[in-house]
């Protein structure tokens, strides 16, 4: 006899790595066993969401698990992959997902969400673009730090993004003085809006992060009925008021069917520096009431800091200047769960990948 033992079957390998997986990001097995595949002694895990920063401990902990088994001798690699969710209207070329940042009200730290998000996601391996969709408060230009620069187009009609820390991105705020756009009307607004979306040359993305002007009037309601959403996540504060408007905010993406993946809850609590001491001087757990109340996670509780407002004003993000930082390692939690709730929740696009044409043709401005 050549082998002391039966092989191992090739289901029993995928059902034990399935199990741990399942055990790691608290799914079903069912779900975390369409991530693998076994190719003769070796498990391909194939995520379809952003976690690349976890890779190494993902890979320890199946790895040591397969070794300690009767699996032992199985070996384990990560890779992922985005798909596009599905859409109530054709998608955007080259855009697999369109998530609004959205709010009830100002003031509570959209913006800064809006980016960091998008930088977090990039820092976990998707590419990521932003659109600054606050036409009336453009925010984007001054925390990516390119204030002065304008898009490029070859043709009249279509624009090339900007591109900033591996971000692209566009925005109101490039193309028109800030004291113009204030006083636009709502169509002319939402006409704005619909421009910038649909002539920009993106290139191929996973996510395209919307920032969303504050509220629930025309500018929200062209985004949510006239743009191929995917989903929408929603940012609140702690206390009452905030939380009030946020409702509002979750009420118009589910009255136009559009699925919300979570609550992100800023200004949770304010940490002192010096003792570690922690005073919720906003109220505490309203953003873990409000997700409870409409079934939703609570997808992240980032304190009030005085980091994160530095560097929202500074044009260098906090995950740019400070990858290592404990807030960085937040915002990348807070992205990986967007990711991970959006693969979960929402189907895989009916259109496939037919919207992806791959990068655009790069093009150098014409000098006068």
């Amino acid at each position: 006899m050549f082998f002391s033992g039966k092989a191992k079957k090739p289901d029993a390998v995928v059902q034990f790595v399935a199990e741990k997986l399942a055990s790691y990001f608290s799914v079903e097995t069912a779900e975390s066993a369409g991530w693998c595949q076994l190719n003769d002694r070796h498990v391909q895990i194939t995520f379809p969401f952003a976690c690349k920063t976890q890779w190494p401990d993902i890979e320890t902990y199946i790895q040591h698990a397969l070794n300690e088994s009767k699996h032992h001798g199985f070996s384990v690699t990560l890779n992922q992959t985005i798909q596009s969710g599905q859409t109530l209207r054709p998608p955007v070329t080259n855009v697999r997902n369109i998530v609004a940042v959205a709010s009830g009200k100002g003031g509570v730290g959209k913006s800064t969400t809006s980016i960091n998000l998008a930088c977090a996601l990039l820092q976990e391996g998707a590419t990521v673009g932003i659109l600054d969709a606050d036409i009336y408060g453009p925010s984007v230009p001054i925390m990516l730090g390119n204030t002065r620069e304008r898009p490029q187009t070859a043709d009249n009609k279509h624009m090339q993004p900007l591109q900033a820390y591996g971000l692209v991105a566009n925005s109101i705020g490039y193309l028109v003085p800030a004291e113009d756009a204030a006083i636009w009307r709502g169509p002319m607004a939402s006409k704005a809006l619909a421009q910038l979306i649909n002539e920009t040359l993106w290139p191929v993305l996973d996510y395209l992060i919307v920032d969303m002007p504050p509220g629930t009037g025309d500018v929200q309601l062209t985004m949510a009925q006239q743009v191929p959403l995917t989903a929408a996540v929603v940012v609140t504060t702690p206390q009452d008021l905030a939380l009030a408007d946020a409702q509002k905010g979750i009420a118009m993406f589910n009255k136009v069917n559009i699925p919300v993946l979570g609550l992100v809850e800023n200004m949770s609590y304010y940490q002192c520096t010096a003792c570690g001491h922690k005073d919720y001087i906003f109220a505490k757990d309203g953003g873990q009431a409000l997700a409870e109340r409409y079934g939703l996670p609570l997808l992240g509780a980032l304190p009030l800091n005085t980091t994160i407002r530095e560097h929202a004003g500074t044009g260098k993000p906090l995950l740019v200047s400070e990858p290592d930082h404990v807030l960085s390692d937040a915002y990348r939690a807070m992205a990986r769960a967007v990711s991970m709730q959006l693969a979960l929740t929402v189907p895989v696009s009916q259109h496939g990948s037919k919207h992806i044409k791959g990068e655009p043709i790069a093009f150098n401005p014409v000098n006068s």
